[in-house]
């Protein structure tokens, strides 16, 4: 076989099968690992793999949900695409949950599907799927690359599309008889994709807006962590005093405890707001379709949506203003604008009001953080949890109630650090991410927050983290429902169906089984050991909590 590492240094071209080409596209776009489940069809690139100089890490699962799930973590942690390979037909679209959400999240991953061979097209091969329409309208782009002399040019492509603002996921897919052909070409040079210019003119407005508003609110997204932009974010913040929401993986970019972060006065800064600046997220469900103000009599709020790209700016929401572009030169420019307004804002009463109710939510907070109810409340395992976590931990959710409690105690001190479904909502995909979330963070806690619920979709893959030496700490809390649908069944009807589990279902013994350690808790006043347990092993280890499945989490929407 061709040694592409030798023969770039020397000629600048490549030669190789589309295998290994396109493993050295994926290399030169920061790729170091390979999230797979073995087929015949995608050979080449596990050759591809094995070969490159030096090789590049092969990570196989147990479902292809979990290796897109992991390219997708991957995608939202380095912040480089995350690559699965998976095999054709069934293969592609066990990964397809995945897809979708990273185009909800604007994660940057790129899937290579197998493809049955060109030269047995519609005679019925094995697994003959057209697969890009299928994948289209859930992806930045779909394609065939339908030769080997394609892979190159197609494979960096894809790359490039993919850590394009806005981020998202593609999809080639290559036919089998051609990943295996041989073709030669210069490697594309990869570069990081910076958004464009942001309109000084749409700063200035903003700036305006900003510097004239006497309860304003900054509301920081994902796009904040994905562009980069997080170290300009909490400049804004500290600079001109404006206290800031965050969510998603704009957690920790403003730290847990900071005293400008309002997040645990939710409902009294967005309801009091006479003005809400959001950045890097959309007016989605999660920000009441970017509706706020009007609290006690008050008038609505001014919405100003700040987005990397102009396609992410609100077409539904009633806007004050927009920018849309590379995000710290919108953040940084954003800043200089409202330090030359001829009278500074001073919004520290608006602060203090807030700080008032952080106090009092902190308050309210710690008897449930330190319930002794029988069965276990779910707040009471977060009492045990957040001490306990460094400052550079890398928190995981995968389950509704169980997480939406998590959401409002776990407060990360650095960005980076959290992980949940997004606006998707999907489920299962937390054996997908922690295993990213190992990779990434090798020297960092990982933990994986499971509904039991959840639990069900993906903890086969338990299997993968023990045979590849991951360490991960898995907390499930286990009320033997889905509690997100069952109290609005009732709501609703008075009755739920189809909303219990088996009671205390033993998921720790299936860890077990499995080669990883852990042990179920019914006491509330076990968590705290259980957990020191669990960190102190070298193996993945679940502690399952038993909790009271009528301590639902109090939320203010369902998502419709």
């Amino acid at each position: 076989m061709t040694d592409l590492h030798a023969s770039t240094e020397a000629t600048g071209q490549l030669s190789g099968h589309a295998g290994e080409l396109a493993v050295a596209v994926a290399r030169a776009h920061g790729v170091e690992t390979m999230f797979t489940l073995s087929g015949a069809h995608v050979f080449p690139m596990y050759d591809g793999a094995v070969k490159a100089d030096p090789p590049l890490r092969l990570l196989d699962v147990r479902h292809e949900q979990t290796a897109a799930f992991a390219a997708e973590a991957t995608g939202k942690l380095t912040r480089v695409p995350g690559l699965a390979v998976l095999t054709a037909g069934p293969g592609v679209t066990n990964g397809l949950s995945a897809v979708a959400q990273a185009q909800f999240a604007g994660s940057p991953m790129v899937v290579v599907g197998g493809r049955a061979p060109a030269n047995r097209w519609g005679s019925g091969s094995l697994q003959e799927l057209d697969q890009p329409p299928i994948i289209a309208p859930i992806a930045k782009s779909a394609r065939t690359l339908h030769t080997a002399d394609a892979v190159l040019e197609g494979m960096h492509e894809a790359f490039a599309t993919a850590r394009t603002p806005h981020r998202g996921p593609v999809f080639v897919d290559v036919p089998m008889d051609e990943f295996f052909n041989s073709a030669s070409g210069t490697l594309p040079a990869a570069a990081a994709q910076r958004g464009a210019e942001p309109d000084p003119d749409a700063i200035a407005e903003v700036a305006e807006l900003l510097a004239s508003a006497r309860r304003p609110v900054l509301i920081l997204g994902t796009d904040v962590w994905a562009d980069g932009a997080e170290e300009a974010a909490l400049r804004l913040v500290e600079s001109t005093g404006v206290p800031a929401i965050t969510n998603g993986m704009g957690r920790g970019i403003v730290p847990g405890g900071h005293p400008l972060l309002v997040t645990k006065a939710r409902g009294q800064a967005l309801g009091g707001a006479d003005l809400v600046v959001v950045v890097g997220t959309p007016l989605d469900f999660r920000l009441g379709y970017g509706v706020f103000g009007g609290k006690d009599g008050a008038q609505p709020a001014q919405v100003v949506h700040v987005a990397d790209s102009p396609g992410q700016v609100s077409g539904h929401a009633e806007l004050a203003a927009s920018v849309s572009g590379d995000l710290t030169r919108t953040l940084d420019g954003l800043l200089t604008a409202v330090q030359q307004v001829v009278r500074r804002p001073d919004w520290s009463s608006w602060v203090d009001e807030l700080q008032q109710g952080v106090a009092q939510a902190v308050e309210r907070d710690a008897a449930l953080l330190s319930a002794e109810a029988d069965p276990i409340h779910p707040a009471r395992i977060y009492g045990e949890l957040v001490p306990r976590l460094a400052e550079d931990a890398v928190v995981i959710g995968d389950g509704g109630d169980f997480v939406s409690f998590a959401g409002k105690f776990v407060e990360p001190k650095q960005p980076g650090g959290w992980l949940d479904p997004g606006p998707y909502g999907c489920l299962g995909a937390g054996l997908g991410s922690a295993i990213a979330a190992r990779l990434a963070r090798p020297s960092s806690q990982v933990v994986l927050l499971l509904g039991d619920g959840a639990a069900g979709f993906s903890l086969m893959d338990v299997d993968t983290l023990v045979r590849h030496q991951l360490p991960v700490v898995m907390v499930c809390g286990n009320n033997s429902a889905w509690g997100l649908e069952k109290g609005p069944m009732q709501m609703l009807y008075g009755y739920d169906v189809a909303a219990d589990l088996a009671g205390q279902t033993r998921y720790d013994e299936v860890v077990k089984a499995l080669g990883g350690a852990g042990e179920t808790v019914t006491d509330p006043r076990q968590i705290g050991a259980a957990l020191d347990r669990a960190f102190a092993a070298d193996v993945p280890y679940l502690v399952n909590v038993i909790t009271d499945v009528e301590a639902a989490y109090p939320r203010n929407t369902f998502g419709v």
